[in-house]
């Protein structure tokens, strides 16, 4: 029996979620299954997730939108914007789903995987703690400051830096699989990850050079422009860092893939959030949570994503 799994790439949420759900399914439901992964990320104009990617007896969605599909078995979600269209959003809705969840409550979907299977199906969650814990700390920006999202001391914050900067398909296997059994500073001890993470590390350090000398930041919003860098997969807290009286960071970044508007409420700010981010962001086809969102456009459409980028800044600096 095959079990595919579609998570969110490039995203310690997305690579923990997987791992918590292999578990479950491995103990609880079918232990002869045999897994297989495949990343998922968010494209420009995107409709639908394409069906061919379906390609298991079961098949799972986790950290990530929804598909009406009929070969879709399982979806886990936490994102408000969870739905690539309105009547993919109604064909949920209109069923009392077993194996489909969504709760926009949660801020990881780790965490919202697990105390769903352990609710539902008695998962012992012992071994999974530590993955858990530090998936809601990363996707929930649950920091005690900047400095420790950004000085990465932690294994848990080296490992995330790989995983969202890392486009080597054997790192990656390496620690999906990693994570459901070993602790998060046994992987990071591998000497592959290790290796790894050293150029990753000082290309991070290169970045806070790099945003500390774009930014620009004005009535409480931070704005900068790193399409002329190689700049995918930056840490979203060193706006932050940097700028620590600022609220909101607005930065356009530009890959082989993508022309991206990222969007985020600084967590340390002392003046309230005043905006809906991923409401912002749903409005130019983008999407996320409340306090972080991003939209893509096709690489070509740079020029696009830089208007939209400073239209936001403008309206959050409003």
């Amino acid at each position: 029996m095959k079990l595919r799994i579609l998570h969110h790439d490039h995203c310690f949420d997305g690579f923990a979620s997987a791992a918590v759900f292999s578990r479950f399914f491995a103990e609880k439901i079918r232990p002869d299954a045999e897994i297989s992964y495949t990343g998922l990320a968010h494209k420009p104009n995107q409709k639908v997730i394409e069906e061919e990617l379906f390609d298991g007896d079961e098949n799972a969605i986790v950290d990530f939108k929804y598909s009406p599909s009929s070969r879709l078995t399982w979806w886990f979600d936490h994102h408000q914007s969870a739905f690539l269209s309105p009547e993919d959003e109604k064909q949920y809705r209109a069923v009392e789903w077993p194996t489909k969840f969504y709760d926009p409550n949660y801020k990881s979907c780790t965490q919202f995987i697990a105390d769903t299977v352990a609710g539902k199906y008695g998962f012992d969650l012992t071994s999974l703690r530590e993955l858990i814990y530090w998936a809601d700390i990363i996707d929930g920006a649950q920091y005690d400051e900047a400095k420790t999202a950004v000085e990465l001391k932690a294994p848990a914050l080296q490992l995330m830096l790989v995983i969202e900067a890392s486009r080597d398909p054997a790192v990656m296997s390496r620690i999906i699989h990693g994570m459901q059994n070993e602790s998060l500073a046994k992987i990071m001890a591998d000497p592959m990850i290790e290796s790894e993470f050293r150029p990753l590390y000082d290309r991070h350090v290169k970045m806070v050079d790099l945003i500390k000398e774009a930014a620009e930041c004005s009535r409480g919003v931070i704005y900068f422009d790193l399409s002329h860098h190689d700049a995918e997969g930056y840490s979203k807290f060193i706006p932050y860092y940097l700028f620590p009286d600022c609220v909101y960071s607005v930065g356009v970044s530009l890959s082989s893939s993508r022309s991206k508007v990222s969007v985020g409420f600084n967590p340390w700010s002392l003046q309230p959030r005043r905006h809906n981010l991923a409401s912002i962001c749903e409005r130019y086809n983008g999407g996320g949570h409340a306090v972080v969102g991003a939209i893509s456009n096709r690489p070509d459409e740079i020029e696009r994503a830089r208007e939209t980028a400073r239209e936001i800044a403008a309206e959050l600096r409003a």
